[in-house]
């Protein structure tokens, strides 16, 4: 069943024509990637959708009976309010049907007379329908839905009463993200979902997706993510949307083969109308009335033809290539049991590490964790409390730094770049502008006005202009599009320098890294593969095993002793699961015979009597309880298990 579609949907901004008789429909249930370059017309689209721009021509047809939420890059939120607070408001009309259910089990708890007997009545009656309302909108799961979808955006228990005016861009973010889940609408539209996750949030909210039951549209470049949630990608491409029944990967494939197919239409096309236009000019030439009269009818003929139109093709991509100016010694860094805090968090202890020349390391871990602390260690802004960092022979560093602080808002590009490497010809300087797409006047505006993915572009020159040979780069794929990013990819894979990098691209992970360092308090833990060994190793600890302990250097009493604590840990995590489902099984249990209760309650031989009624309510009271103390146990057991995981 179709529950969204739009219909020659055109939209332009003065002379730019952005969408161009857009169509396509949407079935209910259906998980959509909208994928494009920046600035090609996806999040217009969204807004087009929303109603919170009109477009300029064609129609949009929404089902009447399904709601709509959307999450955009700029959060609406009540910032006095707590976290908790402001999920509670999705909740509103049960927290009203909680207060209306304590009053009325205060006139219950009344003692039964004869003067009392009609209101005592109608307030049992009462009770009995809101309880029952109650609990068909989930009134007895909304506080455990809750706590689950804030834990798994990366919220822990003590962040639920924090105020939002406190928190960081990205946490309101998530915040917004958390309270549009909670909504549950029927169509969810999100922009760039996982931009401010770590990747333990975005793997929760892709088996969230996964499993929601409405219809999903995202705009994001996590080609990771497209490829785990969606069934069908719309592509945005020079104004127009490429409908493909397929996620993201296969998208590629069906994209590459459809453009060959179109444009080999489209050439053999051109060579015929070229073919027939030569002999149209020949009759014409010969100025005779019979060839004449054959050259109307072939012209004729021409302008009947349905001309094809030639097939989107994408905009060039920046041509990035990382080079390095001198070769740096075998050792490139090493770190021995470093420390930092602040204030009373601490972020890491005793963390060593060595990174040998050539090496493409990942280093992974919640946000908030010190990644980026780490980073500014090893380049010299910040000081650890303990340990020592030591740099090798012939290390130039280079830093990308994904808040884009190292950029001077005031200026132009062209004076940027120059500025920072004055020795560069006007010739060499705007031939590295063009090759990342700056070209013409564009060089001379002012970086302020310039587009996150346009910012990251200077970034990422600058740091290809100055040939490090070894590369930190925090999160460089955040706000470059999906062509940018594989150009990025391409020139580390070809990088004879070392790199280390904080990223939650997991596509980006899988394809560059060669090694994945886990940062938690205590050091970190180190995993020999790609993104997707480092997930396989998590999930099957033992199948790598052998082959890992060996290239350790490990003892066979070192492995022995290992194994023993292992499958001791093993031992406590099977018994406190075994624990989390005798609690749900009690629970459910418990439950039933509340509504038990409630339903004897509403017997006229019980709420006539006033004994039996009052000794039942006190039975509810006890019972609802020991129902939230059991849910209380099973919180807890669930954050021991993901802290255990």
């Amino acid at each position: 069943m179709i529950v969204l579609s739009c219909r020659d949907i055109s939209k332009s901004y003065g002379i730019q024509e952005v969408l161009k008789d857009i169509t396509f429909s949407i079935n209910e249930g259906d998980k959509v990637g909208i994928i494009g370059s920046n600035g090609e017309g996806k999040s217009t689209l969204f807004k087009i959708i929303i109603k919170e721009l009109s477009q300029d021509s064609g129609e949009i047809f929404i089902d009447k009976n399904r709601t709509i939420g959307y999450l955009t890059q700029h959060v609406d939120l009540d910032m006095e309010n707590t976290i908790y607070d402001e999920m509670n408001l999705v909740f509103k009309d049960l927290l009203d049907i909680e207060e209306k259910l304590h009053i009325l089990e205060g006139k219950m708890a009344d003692p039964y007379t004869e003067e009392n007997a009609a209101s005592h009545e109608k307030a049992i009656k009462d009770y009995t329908t809101l309880q029952d309302l109650y609990s068909h909108k989930g009134g007895y799961t909304y506080k455990g839905e809750i706590s689950r979808v804030l834990k798994g955006l990366g919220f822990m228990e003590d962040d639920f009463n924090n105020i939002i005016n406190t928190l960081s861009g990205g946490q309101k973010t998530r915040v917004a993200l958390c309270k549009l889940l909670l909504k549950k609408p029927d169509i969810i539209l999100l922009d760039e979902p996982t931009n401010h996750l770590d990747l333990e949030a975005i793997e929760w909210l892709e088996d969230y997706l996964k499993n929601y039951k409405g219809t999903v549209l995202i705009i994001s470049h996590d080609r990771f993510f497209l490829d785990a949630v969606t069934n069908n990608t719309f592509e945005v491409i020079n104004g127009h949307v490429n409908c493909y029944n397929v996620p993201y990967t296969k998208y590629i494939e069906q994209r590459k083969k459809n453009y060959e197919t179109q444009l080999k239409a489209y050439n053999l096309q051109q060579a015929e109308i070229k073919r027939q236009e030569a002999i149209i000019e020949k009759f014409r030439s010969f100025n005779r009335e019979k060839s004449i009269r054959a050259a109307e009818s072939r012209e004729k003929a021409l302008d009947k033809m349905e001309k094809l139109d030639a097939p989107d093709r994408e905009k060039d991509a920046s041509k990035i290539n990382f080079e390095t100016s001198v070769k740096s010694g075998h050792d490139v860094l090493h770190i021995e049991e470093l420390s930092k805090s602040y204030d009373d968090k601490t972020l890491f202890n005793g963390l060593s590490l060595d990174l040998k020349r050539g090496e493409k390391v990942a280093l992974i871990g919640e946000n908030g964790g010190g990644k980026t602390t780490l980073f500014n260690i090893v380049l010299g802004n910040i000081k650890s409390d303990a340990g020592k960092v030591l740099l090798g022979t012939n290390v130039n560093l280079g830093y990308y730094d994904q808040e884009q602080s190292n950029l001077n808002l005031d200026k132009t590009i062209i004076d940027e770049i120059w500025d920072e490497f004055p020795n560069l010809t006007t010739t060499k300087l705007r031939g590295y502008l063009a090759s990342f797409l700056f070209t013409g006047d564009d060089v001379f505006k002012v970086i302020n006005t310039l587009s996150g993915g346009e910012k990251c572009r200077i970034n990422l020159l600058k740091l290809m202009i100055s040939k490090s040979n070894f590369l930190l780069l925090d999160e460089p794929t955040n706000h470059l599009d999906i062509m940018s990013r594989e150009a990025l990819e391409d020139a580390l894979l070809t990088y004879d320098g070392t790199l280390m990098v904080i990223s939650h691209d997991r596509y980006f992970l899988n394809k560059v890294v060669n090694r994945i360092l886990e940062l938690n308090k205590n050091g970190i833990n180190e995993y020999l593969g790609n993104y997707s060994y480092y997930q396989e190793k998590k999930n099957n600890p033992n199948r790598f095993e052998a082959m890992e302990e060996i290239a350790k250097g490990k003892t066979k009493t070192q492995i022995k002793e290992e194994k023993r604590k292992r499958k001791e840990l093993e031992k406590e995590e099977k018994a406190m699961k075994l624990r989390f489902k005798k609690l749900e099984d009690e629970i459910a249990k418990e439950e039933n015979n509340l509504l038990a209760l409630q339903e004897k309650l509403c017997l006229e031989e019980v709420y006539s009597n006033p004994v039996e009624s009052e000794k039942i309510s006190k039975e509810i009271k006890t019972l609802e309880d020991k129902i939230s103390s059991l849910y209380e146990e099973w919180e807890d057991c669930a954050a021991l298990d993901s802290a255990n995981e």
